[in-house]
C-alpha cells in the first residue's frame, strides 16, 4: 500500500516567477511531485498547452463544474475564474504523490481547511521588492496599464497572506533554480542550502519588499 502523499500549496503575486520556479516540476521527471492541473477561463499565453498548464474551459463549463461539486476549491482573478479539479487531486494523494497547487492566497486558504496540516506542504513566493515586482510585470509587453497597475496592488494586498503559509521564500531574479531546490528540500524535511532566500516572517517579507 503507497504511503499517503502530501499537497504543496505554492502562491505568489503575479510577477513572483511561480511558473518559472516550477518548470521543472512540469517535466514529470522529479519523483514523487506531479501537478495538479487547474481550470480557468483565461486565455491561453504563447506557449501554454491545454491538459499540461492549465485546463483552459469556458465560462460556462466553470460554473457547470461548480454546480456538479467537481472542484475542491475555486476562485476569480482580473474577471477570469480558476479552481482545482477535486477528483484528480485526491486520486494522486491517495497514490503517494506530492501533488503541487499552483493557486491564488484566497483558493489556498480553503485548500488549508480541507486538509490535515500534517499533509499539507505550503510555500509562499515573493519578489524581492516592489521595483523587481513593477520591472517584471512592466517587461511581459503582455499587460494593460490598467492590468499592470491592478496587479501590483493585489501585490501588496497578497503579502498580508503569507503569514498563512508554513514558508516564505524569496525569489530573486537569476535564481528560480535555487527557489525550485529549495522547495524539494522543504518538502522532504531537508535543510535549504541558500538559507538567504528564506524568509522568517510576514513582518520580515514586507520589510524586504518596501525597502
Amino acid at each position: 500500500m503507497n504511503k499517503r502523499g502530501k499537497v504543496l500549496i505554492v502562491s505568489g503575486s503575479a510577477g513572483s516567477g511561480k511558473s518559472t520556479v516550477l518548470t521543472p516540476f512540469k517535466s514529470g521527471e522529479i519523483e514523487p511531485f506531479v501537478f495538479s492541473v487547474s481550470a480557468t477561463t483565461r486565455k491561453a499565453r504563447p506557449g501554454e498547452v491545454d491538459g499540461r498548464d492549465y485546463l483552459f474551459v469556458t465560462k460556462e463549463r466553470f460554473e457547470e463544474m461548480i454546480e456538479k461539486g467537481e472542484l475542491i476549491e475555486h476562485t476569480t482573478f482580473n474577471g477570469n475564474y480558476y479552481g482545482t479539479p477535486k477528483g484528480p487531486l485526491e486520486k494522486q494523494i491517495e497514490e503517494g504523490k506530492i501533488v503541487i497547487l499552483e493557486i491564488e492566497v484566497d483558493g489556498a486558504e480553503q485548500i488549508m481547511s480541507l486538509f490535515d496540516p500534517n499533509d499539507i506542504v505550503s510555500v509562499f513566493l515573493s519578489p524581492p521588492d516592489y521595483k523587481t515586482l513593477e520591472k517584471r510585470l512592466r517587461g511581459r509587453g503582455t499587460n494593460t496599464e490598467a492590468d499592470i497597475i491592478e496587479r501590483l496592488e493585489r501585490a501588496k494586498v497578497e503579502l498580508e497572506y503569507s503569514s498563512l503559509y508554513k514558508n516564505i521564500l524569496i525569489n530573486y531574479d537569476s535564481r528560480a533554480n535555487d527557489v525550485t531546490e529549495a522547495i524539494i528540500a522543504i518538502t522532504k524535511g531537508e535543510n535549504i542550502k541558500t538559507p538567504d532566500i528564506y524568509c522568517q516572517s510576514k513582518e520580515q517579507l514586507i520589510d524586504k519588499f518596501y525597502n
